[in-house]
C-alpha cells in the first residue's frame, strides 16, 4: 500500500487537507495543523469515519522542511487511499511517531529523529516502517550514510556482523541475513546517532522475511570509530 499511496501522488491525485509549499514552510508543526505542548513535541491528530491519523515529533528539530516534505507526503498518500470508493475495513490507521536523539555539543554536535511508522489500511498485515533525519548542528547539513563516513572505507564490513548478531538476539533463534542485503548501502539509510552509539532501523522485510517484523540494531561507535568522517 506504500506502494498504491506513493503512485497516487504521483499522478496528482490528492484528497483531504490543502497544504503549503514547502519551500514556504517555517514550522512543520504549524504546517501539519498541530499543537505544540510544554516539552516541546507536536502533536498532529486527525480524525474521520475513514480514517485515523497521529503524528508526535520533536518540534524544534533544525530541519523543518524536511520533516514537513517527508510527513506531508505521507499524509497525503495515506488519505487518498483511505478514501478511495470501494476501501474497505474502515477506519484506516496511521501512526508515525518520532524519537529523538543527540550526539556531541548542544552547538556543534548532532540532533536525529527516528520516526516508526505503522499504517494499517485493511489489509491482514499492517506496515511498520522508519525514516531517519540526521543533522550536522556545525555545517548546518544532513547527515546521511554516506557523509557518516571517510570517502574509501569500508563500515559495512564491520556492521554487517553486529547486525545480524543483534538480529538474532532479539528474535531468540537463527535469523541468517544474507551478504546481498547485509552488505548493501541501501538497507542502512535509516539510522540514528548518539555519543556512544549509531543505530540502524530497518522496516517489515527490508533485511529478512516480513515475519521478522520492524528491526533495529546498535553499533557501538568504538567499533567504527576509525570510520566515521
Amino acid at each position: 500500500m506504500r506502494i498504491l499511496a506513493a503512485a497516487l501522488l504521483a499522478v496528482g491525485v490528492v484528497a483531504g487537507w490543502a497544504c503549503a509549499p514547502v519551500a514556504a514552510a517555517q514550522s512543520a508543526c504549524a504546517d501539519l495543523g498541530g499543537s505544540v505542548d510544554a516539552e516541546q513535541v507536536c502533536h498532529v491528530r486527525a480524525e474521520n469515519p475513514a480514517y485515523t491519523l497521529d503524528y508526535t515529533f520533536p518540534a524544534d528539530y533544525p530541519d523543518q522542511p524536511a520533516l514537513t516534505a517527508y510527513l506531508t507526503q505521507t499524509r497525503d498518500g495515506f488519505v487518498n487511499v483511505a478514501e478511495m470508493p470501494g476501501s474497505w475495513n474502515l477506519p484506516y490507521v496511521l501512526d508515525g511517531k518520532g524519537t529523538e536523539y543527540r550526539s556531541g555539543p548542544v552547538d556543534s554536535g548532532t540532533r536525529s529523529v527516528v520516526f516508526e511508522v505503522y499504517e494499517n489500511v485493511g489489509g491482514a498485515h499492517p506496515q511498520t516502517w522508519y525514516k531517519a533525519f540526521n543533522w550536522d548542528v556545525a555545517k548546518k547539513a544532513p547527515v546521511t550514510f554516506d557523509t557518516l563516513f571517510k570517502p574509501d572505507t569500508r563500515p559495512l564490513d564491520v556492521i554487517y556482523p553486529i547486525v545480524q548478531s543483534e538480529v538474532t538476539r532479539q528474535l531468540g533463534a537463527d535469523a541468517p541475513i544474507s551478504p546481498a542485503d547485509g552488505l548493501d548501502p541501501s538497507k542502512y539509510q535509516e539510522f540514528a546517532i548518539t555519543d556512544d552509539s549509531v543505530t540502524f532501523f530497518f522496516g517489515q522485510g527490508e533485511i529478512m522475511a516480513g515475519a521478522g517484523g520492524a528491526l533495529q540494531a546498535t553499533i557501538p561507535r568504538a567499533a567504527i570509530a576509525a570510520m566515521l568522517a
